[in-house]
């Protein structure tokens, strides 16, 4: 479904991306892991293009998201819902208010059919009851959740989520990746998900992406990535004392 060809990408010279290739699957979860630095977010971008590749190609099915342009793109762009890293509400409005933003600047629908969505995609992240309150008066857990309502309130079947835990307490991310995997059961969305979140990720993802100095060191199942003989992720794992007894808890 999503396709990265020996993508490469260059700032003022240096290779942030050097040769990343790999592909994910139609209602996949892909967590994308690896040291700071190494090209996660970048690899996010260029997904809407934000960033286009100093060379090779990015797919989406059958259309270069690498090449898109006008009315191509902004559909490519249509099926994408994007979780920000710091939830990016508005604070000036209510959350409810935050989750109908997409429907009323993009696709414009009739006020009936706003709420509708709205309230479904709250309930789809347990916020209903938080529909009227402000992004000051909740939690950053909470915040995060509606961040992702308004993520699916188009009904996108693809998500993509940057650090959706960052600065989150432990049992919140736990709550975090659950919704993203219940998403991904419930509706066939398929996510990728950039996270330094190691643990997290090999309970909740399909398959494990770790970049390294610009270039994909391992892409395997939660089951070979923590059995992995290779130099670097045995480091990686080792520096967050994870061993294969955690997919006992798999989520």
């Amino acid at each position: 479904m999503i396709r990265f060809e020996n993508v490469v990408k260059k700032f003022d010279g240096r290779a942030v991306l050097d040769g990343v290739s790999f592909e994910v699957a139609k209602g996949e979860v892909l967590a994308v892991v690896g040291p700071s630095g190494t090209g996660k977010s970048v690899t996010l971008k260029h997904l809407v293009r934000l960033l286009t590749p100093t060379s090779g190609k990015v797919w989406l099915e059958d259309v270069e998201i690498s090449a898109a342009t006008g009315r191509t793109l902004e559909a490519v762009r249509e099926r994408f819902g994007y979780l920000f890293q710091g939830g990016a509400l508005l604070g000036w409005l209510t959350v409810a208010e935050n989750v109908a933003l997409p429907l009323r600047e993009r696709l414009r629908l009739p006020d009936g059919e706003v709420e509708s969505r709205v309230a479904e995609a709250l309930a789809a992240v347990e916020m209903l009851d938080a529909a009227d309150r402000y992004p000051a008066e909740i939690s950053g857990g909470m915040q995060k959740r509606a961040g992702l309502a308004r993520a699916i309130v188009r009904h996108s079947d693809i998500i993509l989520y940057d650090e959706p835990t960052s600065g989150l307490d432990p049992v919140t991310s736990v709550t975090i990746n659950r919704l993203i995997r219940r998403l991904n059961r419930e509706r066939g969305i398929t996510s990728i998900v950039v996270t330094h979140d190691l643990q997290g990720a090999l309970l909740f993802a399909d398959r494990i992406l770790m970049l390294k100095n610009g270039h994909v060191v391992e892409l395997s199942a939660p089951e070979t990535f923590v059995r992995s003989t290779n130099p670097e992720v045995r480091e990686f794992l080792d520096a967050q004392f994870i061993t294969p007894d955690l997919l006992e808890k798999k989520l």
